[in-house]
């Protein structure tokens, strides 16, 4: 059987590896933000019906994979340059004395609760998977 991806062509999109990690490598902090995605928890994907978003200053996020798998707590800074954010309660003291944050990859990150305000509301609302069935299902009953 053929290969799925080779029977969808797609215009001026390349496979090849060199030109996908400098396109995402040199990507502009916009689409970067999407890049930097994290997982919803599992009860806030059954509310939202969507699966990740990208994070946000202010989110709560639980760490899942490495060195601080386990903790908990409030996004400090998303370092979109570096790839990483900064969690509160994440950080490591210096020979000096002085604490510094460790940046931790948003896709080793569950959300555990949102910051919402209008727009964020407005993504969720455009993202949730159940909405267009909702809509096609009142359609059906007008009918």
């Amino acid at each position: 059987m053929a290969d799925p991806l080779s029977l969808v062509r797609v215009a001026d999109v390349s496979r090849s590896r060199r030109t996908l990690r400098k396109a995402q490598l040199g990507a502009p902090s916009s689409v970067r933000r999407t890049i930097m995605s994290a997982s919803l928890s599992k009860d806030l994907r059954e509310k939202y019906n969507t699966r990740s978003i990208p994070i946000r200053k202010d989110d709560e996020v639980l760490i899942v994979r490495g060195t601080y798998k386990g903790r908990e707590g409030k996004v400090a800074q998303v370092y979109r340059k570096k790839w990483v954010i900064h969690v509160n309660g994440v950080h490591r003291e210096k020979g000096s004395g002085a604490t510094v944050p460790i940046g931790v990859n948003p896709s080793k990150c569950v959300i555990t609760n949102l910051k919402l305000d209008k727009d964020r509301k407005n993504l969720l609302q455009r993202k949730d998977r159940k909405a267009g069935e909702k809509k096609e299902e009142d359609v059906e009953m007008k009918a």
